[in-house]
């Protein structure tokens, strides 16, 4: 295992992205990077791109993980196979953070893809999986004229949101983004889009789950088979939470549409199951 010891990361310019993989960090992690006018793309087998994001994998930090990245004008795919694509987003996977998870990146004029087989695209938002965390998960993203898709398999296409999959959080979860003049599109198979959202499955919360987006003249979009669109919504499957749910998100000019099998569309709304 890796061992950082006491220390803050900073991803400035040079660094669009910041990722680590089975470390030990003692101190915030902190990515402060400029993209602009650039394309990352990761083409063919097990993919992986990573734009003004910070992910951390098999890790342990303590310590708050923050991200104000701004990416502008900008392209970031992930074609074949196991895919994901990261743009102004921190994404956790089976790691354990004791601290505050926060994401303030500013998305504009860009695209974020993940085309064939695994998916997955995270846009502006917060993803955390198979991870525990002590503190609170809170994202203020900004997104503006930008499309977001993940398109043939597994899909799932988050924008502007807070996604909470096998994990425990202690702590509340706030999602504070501004979705504007864009689409957030999850075309064939496993489906789900979430835009302006907070989605938790198979999780516990102990804290409050509080939703205050605001999404504008956007299209939310889940295609063909397992489907689900959450636009301004919260969706809470299989779940404990222990702590207010609260939905003040404001939806205006917006199409939210999940169209051939499995379907569900929710907007404005707080669904628990």
């Amino acid at each position: 295992m890796k061992k950082i010891i006491a220390l803050t990361i900073f991803g400035l310019f040079v660094l669009t992205s910041i990722s680590f993989a089975g470390s030990n960090v003692k101190g915030a992690v902190i990515n402060k990077s400029n993209v602009k006018d650039a394309a990352n793309i990761a083409i063919g087998q097990d993919n992986k791109a990573n734009m003004g994001s910070v992910k951390i994998k098999n890790s342990s930090v303590k310590g708050a993980v923050i991200n104000q990245s701004n990416v502008k004008n900008a392209a970031n795919i992930a074609i074949g196979q196991s895919n994901k694509a990261n743009m102004g987003t921190v994404n956790i996977e089976q790691s354990a953070v004791k601290g505050a998870v926060i994401n303030k990146s500013n998305v504009k004029d860009a695209a974020n893809i993940a085309i064939g087989q695994g998916n997955k695209a995270n846009m502006g938002s917060v993803n955390i999986e198979k991870s525990a965390i002590r503190g609170a998960v809170i994202n203020q993203s900004n997104v503006k004229n930008a499309a977001n898709i993940a398109i043939g398999q597994g899909n799932k296409a988050n924008m502007g949101s807070v996604n909470i999959e096998q994990s425990a959080v202690k702590g509340a979860v706030i999602n504070q983004s501004n979705v504007k003049d864009s689409a957030n599109i999850a075309i064939g198979q496993g489906n789900k889009a979430n835009m302006g959202s907070v989605n938790i499955e198979q999780s516990a919360v102990k804290g409050a789950v509080i939703n205050k987006s605001n999404v504008k003249n956007a299209a939310n979009i889940a295609i063909g088979q397992g489907n689900t669109a959450n636009m301004g919504s919260v969706n809470i499957n299989n779940s404990a939470v222990k702590g207010a749910v609260i939905n003040q998100s404001n939806v205006k000019d917006a199409a939210n549409i999940a169209i051939g099998q499995g379907n569900t569309a929710n907007m404005g709304s707080v669904e628990i199951e």
